[in-house]
């Protein structure tokens, strides 16, 4: 399973199937009762404000996270429904909507007996682009922070097979939240058609990890002693957002359309051997990946301390795994890769560098932000181009034995940015990148030379052992090309 654009995903044309979410109350929405609902969280908190301000001047901030899975087989029409339902009343955040109540987010979820779903016949398509350009935006127009449902469910039938498709609001999901979508879904519909009971493993509800957080957490100040890790890592780097080291173009207080990019850095025999050169030099795979990542930007022009953030999962404080939810907190890291390090002496950089930041979990990111740079808080973006460095293993998620059979695949859009964002995936055909950029002159030239100055590290480490030697941006670029369509969700 990995993540890249959707306008890379070769789908098959087929008959477009939507199952739209109803509440038997007759509204459109979640019964409004007087009874105060679950704190959200305080990802959830500034999403909505964002969304809110946004809608105020006109000026939306549209994006979303959708999974898409195969099916082989004629559909069983009524089993996928049977289990689209099942998966929305298994977990809470789904059947809620968000409001303020005195100032804080509140989510009030509907039961799970008054949620419905209708199914309706919505295009057909004999042409994969034109199908394509017709999911894209009906992903973009279907998804609204600030009404109710926050996802879209449908598919493309097909006489001998269907690609499932379902995209998210933010503010219900996560990354890892899709293995689980695909997992709860084709389980269920494969109970269904043989006509049992589906079994899935408990999924507690992610408003009580988000009421919990926000009960704990919105009472500190900027004196608490917990937030010591993140003033030291600002005192040091001088701002509170690590910026990205390289030119991009942007003039500040500029949004951008964006550039959603996707390639294969290491095949699955090279990133075995990957892993095992991390290994001996007393690592794992994501700490050789972000240590290339940091040598990169040096030898770019960057500094030799390399500075950014870092999303980490929340899921294993307990057990959240099989659970929908923005279950991700955001830490600064750092580590020294200055010039003359060897491979080996920046993976124990790297490894010191987690380490310490792994001890300072307790605080949400966002709270940090609040009380530590109330300004820039106060913005509906990050400030700047932000270092930023994300990598999954697909391999170890619910269900991930059975990937090279559903063929999910995750795919996200932005409509604007500021910066860049690069997620790194491992699955069973390798490792991957997807990178969300400005569209900008020097954000093509610079995230183009990056991106293949990374490849070449890594196939280095891989070939080698170590670096590869320095090769200036000067140097002339190769060519540039569109990147193939994904067949088949591969």
């Amino acid at each position: 399973m990995r993540q890249f654009p959707l306008q890379m995903h070769h789908m098959e044309p087929g008959r477009l199937v939507e199952w739209r979410l109803r509440a038997a109350t007759g509204g459109q929405g979640p019964d409004r009762g007087d009874e105060e609902g679950k704190k959200a969280s305080f990802n959830q908190d500034k999403h909505f404000t964002v969304a809110e301000e946004s809608r105020a001047d006109d000026d939306p901030m549209a994006s979303y996270v959708a999974v898409t899975f195969e099916i082989d087989g004629a559909l069983d029409e009524p089993a996928l429904a049977g289990a689209l339902l099942r998966f929305v009343r298994r977990h809470e955040v789904l059947r809620c909507e968000f409001r303020r109540l005195a100032g804080e987010l509140s989510c009030e979820p509907l039961a799970p007996e008054a949620l419905s779903l209708e199914a309706r016949h919505v295009a057909e398509f004999d042409d994969v682009e034109r199908q394509r350009e017709f999911l894209a935006e009906r992903f973009t127009r279907s998804i609204d922070t600030l009404a109710w449902p926050l996802f879209t469910m449908g598919a493309v039938l097909r006489p001998d097979s269907a690609t499932v498709y379902l995209a998210f609001d933010h503010i219900v999901c996560d990354g890892m939240s899709m293995p689980v979508v695909v997992h709860d879904v084709l389980t269920c519909y494969e109970a269904l058609r043989r006509g049992e009971e589906p079994v899935l493993p408990p999924a507690p509800s992610y408003l009580d990890f988000a009421d919990a957080q926000r009960r704990r957490y919105l009472s500190i100040g900027a004196e608490d002693e917990r937030l010591g890790y993140w003033k030291s890592f600002a005192e040091r780097g001088g701002e509170f957002f690590p910026r990205f080291p390289l030119e991009l173009g942007v003039e500040p207080d500029r949004m951008y359309p964006i550039v959603n990019e996707a390639s294969t850095l290491l095949d699955a025999a090279e990133t075995e051997v990957f892993e095992k050169v991390c290994g001996q030099a007393g690592g794992k795979p994501f700490m050789g990946v972000l240590g290339s990542v940091g040598v990169c930007l040096r030898e770019a022009g960057g500094p030799g301390v390399y500075r950014g953030f870092m999303p980490v999962s929340e899921r294993g404080r307990e057990d959240w795994n099989n659970s929908v939810g923005w279950f991700v907190n955001t830490l600064p890291i750092e580590f020294d890769a200055s010039p003359g390090k060897d491979f080996a002496q920046v993976m124990g950089e790297v490894r010191a560098g987690f380490s310490e930041m792994m001890r300072h979990l307790d605080v949400p990111f966002v709270r940090a932000w609040q009380l530590l740079a109330p300004e820039e808080f106060a913005g509906r973006s990050w400030p700047y181009p932000v270092n930023f460095f994300s990598y999954i293993d697909m391999r170890r998620c619910r269900g991930a034995d059975r990937h090279d059979e559903w063929r999910p695949a995750t795919h996200v859009w932005s409509a604007r940015a500021n910066g860049t964002c690069s997620w790194f995936q491992r699955d069973s055909d390798g490792l991957h990148m997807n990178s969300l950029y400005v569209d900008t002159p020097a954000a093509r030239r610079t995230m183009g030379d990056f991106q293949e100055a990374l490849r070449l590290t890594v196939q280095s480490v891989t070939r080698t052992g170590g670096f590869r030697r320095p090769v200036a941006l000067t140097a002339p670029r190769r060519p540039e090309r569109q990147p193939s369509p994904v067949r088949g969700a591969r």
